[in-house]
């Protein structure tokens, strides 16, 4: 069992707040690193990663909101820097798929002198029920570019699972794990799911990246947009048009289907008026 704790950057995000989650649930010590945590970490106040790092014996890095943004792979780079003077063993990584930018951020972690895991993740299901597309939904469309290209998106509970295990089981270190949902599906495909999950139509509408920035600003802000919407146009070209099995590899078990995902976000409340 892990004696020392386990610091999880960004514990209040999508993916952080569901490892730090699991990992307790397992009854190992966890740091939840955040702004506002006991221990605070800050990516934009590096004077507080030494102490956020002290005394941890793993990490799950995880970059807000992107590896993609200005200035994201140099404070990883310092990051590692400041991990490795500190004695950290093990750095697991979230990365995002087809992005150059998380791709350099992989290099650095893998060149850090630290042991690590890399877990590349498909577009995350759970933008529809928690993130900037939740509030489309609820009006009962789903507006995105990229045509008729298709992505394997993934249920976010299945990169938790393999994070949690990267961090508390062995045979992870080194290791590159490329996580997909289980098939590909078109935005237009995924609408329909949603539709059957939530008992009303969901429209989707093929829009411009332009008008995908606007959608996203109104519900994110300029910050959030500008950074999405370059990860949309990179990555929704057909380069990620086809599944992997890293959540195989790494669980030994297939990654959740993207209709279970809607059935059980809509059975939860997900998309309530007022949750």
């Amino acid at each position: 069992m892990q004696a020392k704790p386990i610091l999880v950057i960004g514990a209040t995000g999508k993916t952080g707040s569901r490892v730090a989650a699991k990992l307790e649930a397992k009854g190992l010590p966890v740091r939840r690193g955040s702004r506002h945590s006991s221990t605070p970490f800050d990516w934009e106040a590096p004077e507080t990663w030494a102490a956020a790092l002290a005394g941890i014996g793993a990490a799950y890095v995880t970059y807000f909101p992107d590896l993609a943004f200005p200035g994201a792979v140099e404070k990883l780079e310092s990051l590692c820097e400041t991990a490795k003077d500190a004695g950290v063993d093990h750095l697991v990584l979230l990365s995002g798929r087809g992005e150059h930018h998380a791709r350099l951020g992989e290099d650095v972690v893998r060149n850090s002198g630290v042991d690590f895991t890399i877990v590349r993740a498909a577009w995350f299901a759970q933008n529809f029920s928690e993130g900037y597309l939740r509030d489309p939904i609820l009006a009962g469309v789903l507006p995105m570019p990229g045509g008729t290209v298709a992505e394997p998106i993934i249920d976010i509970d299945d990169i938790a699972d393999v994070v949690v295990a990267a961090l508390t089981e062995p045979g992870h270190k080194g290791e590159l794990y490329e996580v997909t949902g289980p098939r590909l599906m078109t935005f237009a495909d995924m609408a329909d799911a949603l539709s059957t999950a939530m008992g009303h139509p969901i429209r989707h509408i093929p829009i411009t990246f332009e008008d995908f920035h606007a959608e996203i600003a109104r519900a994110g802000g300029e910050f959030v947009a500008d950074v999405f919407t370059a990860i949309a146009r990179e990555t929704l070209d057909g380069r990620n048009a086809h599944v992997t099995n890293g959540v195989q590899r790494a669980l030994g078990r297939s990654p959740r289907d993207f209709s279970d995902f809607a059935i059980t976000a809509a059975r939860s409340g997900k998309w309530s008026a007022v949750a």
